[in-house]
């Protein structure tokens, strides 16, 4: 698995312990927990972005991005995705159940904009994250693809965070609970508060509905990096990029890994500041 360091951000976030009611947690029937950070900005937010990490992190991951947010003005709104998350310990079913994550990020809004202004909403994310971000603003998995990969007619790619992802899953899961899967993998989970995408290497192209990608109307800012060998450009950025109508996309650099965008990755540190300042950028424009 990919050990990830505690380093706590430069800034102290807010934390809210939120739960969805309508979502069991993965162990036990409590509600699913949803726990929200909040980098907050000096005065009255300019506006709101969302933040999703990828597979297996968590919200201060991403501390690099939130915290430039804040600065410029933005409330930056991060979540620790229930058993995709290090901090709260991993389980086998939520590496699969991609929906999840941004169904996470509306309860989040829903919560926060109840307690406080929000301003208009952006919504951003790395790796996975990168898909949620994209789901909140209209793609879809494709059910066919998704129903190969869980039912192995198609080999899935190998999880560095759950190496034994199949094995376990197989030994308890019916045929009853894949249907299931299926049924909610292809659903659309569009927020239609969010108003832009700024997406990091992100993931789960290969996977996603063609169609869907192609009728995401907000602008959307995609950033890849030239040496990642988890979410190569050619299969995934450029795929975001090509089929989103109007998506930017950059590369970070030709020798940047795909970890890189991890806040203890102390090599990545010119590339985060990189893409940080895009991203103000990106959402300056397109939440004015």
């Amino acid at each position: 698995m990919i050990r990830h360091m505690a380093i706590p951000p430069a800034t102290t976030p807010d934390v809210l312990d939120l739960t969805d009611p309508v979502r069991p947690a993965w162990l036990d029937d409590a509600p699913r927990p949803v726990r929200t950070y909040l980098w907050r900005p000096a005065s009255t937010p300019r506006g709101t972005v969302l933040l999703s990490h990828g597979s297996g992190g968590a919200a201060v991951t991403l501390s690099w991005l939130a915290e430039a947010l804040a600065a410029a003005g933005f409330l930056a709104v991060g979540v620790d995705h229930h058993g995709n998350s290090y901090p709260t310990g991993y389980v086998a079913e939520a590496f699969a159940c991609w929906w999840d994550r941004p169904l996470d990020l509306t309860v989040a809004l829903s919560e926060v904009a109840a307690r406080e202004e929000t301003g208009p909403v952006g919504v951003a994310g790395y790796s996975a994250g990168g898909y949620t971000a994209a789901a909140l603003l209209g793609a879809r998995i494709d059910r066919g693809i998704y129903s190969d990969v869980v039912h192995e007619r198609i080999p899935s790619a190998p999880n560095p965070e759950y190496p034994n992802i199949v094995e376990e899953l197989k030994s308890r899961l019916t045929e009853a609970d894949l249907d299931q899967w299926i049924d909610h993998c292809g659903r659309n989970y569009r927020d239609a508060r969010a108003r832009a995408g700024f997406l990091i290497c992100p993931g789960m192209a290969p996977a996603l509905d063609t169609e869907s990608l192609r009728h995401i109307e907000e602008p959307v800012s995609i950033w890849s990096a030239g040496a990642d060998d988890q979410t190569p450009a050619p299969e995934y950025a450029l795929r975001y990029a090509s089929l989103i109508p109007g998506a930017t996309h950059q590369s970070a650099g030709d020798s940047v890994e795909h970890y890189a965008f991890l806040a203890e990755n102390e090599a990545g540190a010119p590339a985060r500041a990189m893409v940080a300042t895009a991203a103000v950028d990106f959402f300056t424009r397109t939440l004015a």
